[in-house]
């Protein structure tokens, strides 16, 4: 293991939640270093932190330990996993949200949690609300610890809960894909990947009733100007230069966005 344990959350920064979440690891493991990938997730929407998490593991060394608890389902009879891939570990609910960290990785390897294991540990009893706190917390620091094999946890799992975002799919010349996320700048994020464009000889994007130029940059138009462009992550993304293009388009998540091939 590296030492180094991401988290990923809907939980935003008002309240202690995130803070209690890192103060639980750090008594258990000490030299743990703890990185926030985001807390901006939409609520409730295990699908955006999936999204996110399988274009952003790749930028941590293998061997990181990676909880994300985006969990509207908190404290009922839904399992939490464990799941080795890509030289990763991986700690979340099961509502989806791991689907697609766990494509293209045939050799992926997932545990559900089982009740009486967890029961053995020296964890506290958990509440009903806040298992970030009171069992991935203490799972993850357990795991980076070398305490605890992911496959001690409990059974392997082999039927996960598919992903809530349905992917992006081309029909004839045309791709149709769905805003996923909007950053800080009012750009919006889709689940079309740059592999889909490629056979496109003259593509424009159609989103709120308009075509939008697919440009390599935001520098290459006009302030005010409307684009499209593939991002730092490797998927469309649409974008006002020098402004807010989620509020001057009026979308937002899950918003449909298609790319045609004008020729």
């Amino acid at each position: 293991m590296t030492g180094v344990i991401t988290l990923t959350t809907d939980f935003g920064h008002k309240g202690p939640f995130v803070a209690v979440m890192r103060g639980v690891i750090l008594a258990r493991a000490p030299d743990a270093r703890v990185i926030d990938l985001t807390h901006e997730i939409h609520v409730h929407w295990p699908a955006e932190a999936g999204f996110w998490l399988a274009r952003a593991y790749r930028y941590f060394p293998a061997g990181s330990v990676h909880v994300a608890v985006v969990d509207p389902g908190v404290g009922t009879s839904r399992d939490i996993l464990a799941a080795v891939c890509h030289g990763h570990v991986f700690l979340a609910p099961d509502n989806g949200l791991l689907a697609q960290v766990l494509d293209n990785d045939v050799d992926a390897r997932v545990f559900r949690l089982d009740d009486d294991w967890r029961l053995q540990q020296d964890w506290p009893a958990p509440s009903h609300t806040f298992h970030g706190r009171d069992i991935f917390a203490p799972l993850a620091a357990d795991i980076l610890s070398g305490r605890v094999a992911p496959a001690d946890i409990g059974p392997p799992a082999t039927d996960i809960v598919p992903s809530l975002l349905e992917p992006a799919e081309t029909h004839g010349d045309e791709i149709r894909g769905t805003v996923v996320t909007i950053d800080h700048f009012g750009n919006l994020i889709t689940n079309i990947d740059e592999a889909l464009l490629a056979g496109l000889r003259n593509p424009r994007v159609q989103a709120a009733g308009r075509s939008l130029p697919l440009l390599d940059t935001y520098g290459q138009t006009k302030p005010g100007d409307f684009l499209a462009l593939v991002n730092s992550f490797g998927v469309l993304e649409l974008a006002c230069a020098e402004g807010n293009a989620a509020d001057r388009l009026g979308l937002g998540r899950g918003a449909p966005v298609v790319v045609s091939d004008t020729q």
